[in-house]
């Protein structure tokens, strides 16, 4: 699994549009922001941040309990790790979810669950603010939020908290122990 380093840089690429993680050994990883979703302090060089590790821990052990391949766990962290850091504030998109019953306030590293009258999905809460986090998808499929909008596995979207329903074992992996 990806070990997360004091070398590895922020970057915005103006020729791919996205922000990259310059990881070193002529290896770069490209988020999924682009340059609308970016704060300002996207465009310089920003080192990777001792809050970065710990973001990227935290998300990292979440992640390790879906039924996703390693790489695919490596991809979303470091997207989680990058929306978590550099991506605007935006207003919550709450409408294309359905309220939910259960009025639990999230926490960072939650897996969320969301469902509208298309889908239902999986989430990972990346930033929790007072009323509305901004989550990251975690399914591979796409979710259709209305019938010409959707999202892709690891974009990021802000939803009210009484849309969300916090579960962390719906998705975990059951591990077996075999006595002998």
């Amino acid at each position: 699994m990806l070990k997360p380093s004091d070398k590895w840089t922020w970057y915005y690429d103006e020729g791919e549009g996205h922000l990259m993680l310059d990881l070193g050994d002529d290896i770069v990883f490209k988020t999924n922001l682009p340059k609308k979703l970016l704060v300002d302090c996207a465009f310089g060089i920003n080192e990777f941040s001792v809050d970065d590790a710990s973001s990227f821990q935290t998300f990292r052990e979440q992640i390790a309990t879906l039924d996703i391949t390693e790489p695919r766990q490596a991809e979303l962290t470091l997207y989680c790790v990058a929306a978590k850091r550099f991506h605007k504030t935006v207003q919550p998109r709450s409408w294309f979810f359905d309220r939910s019953n259960n009025g639990d306030a999230p926490e960072e590293g939650d897996i969320v669950y969301l469902e509208n009258q298309h889908n239902s999905g999986y989430f990972i809460v990346l930033d929790v603010g007072e009323s509305a986090s901004l989550c990251s998808y975690i399914d591979l499929e796409e979710y259709i939020l209305a019938p010409s909008k959707e999202l892709q596995f690891g974009q990021a979207i802000k939803v009210m908290h009484d849309r969300l329903t916090v579960t962390g074992k719906v998705h975990a992996r059951q591990q077996v122990f075999m006595a002998g």
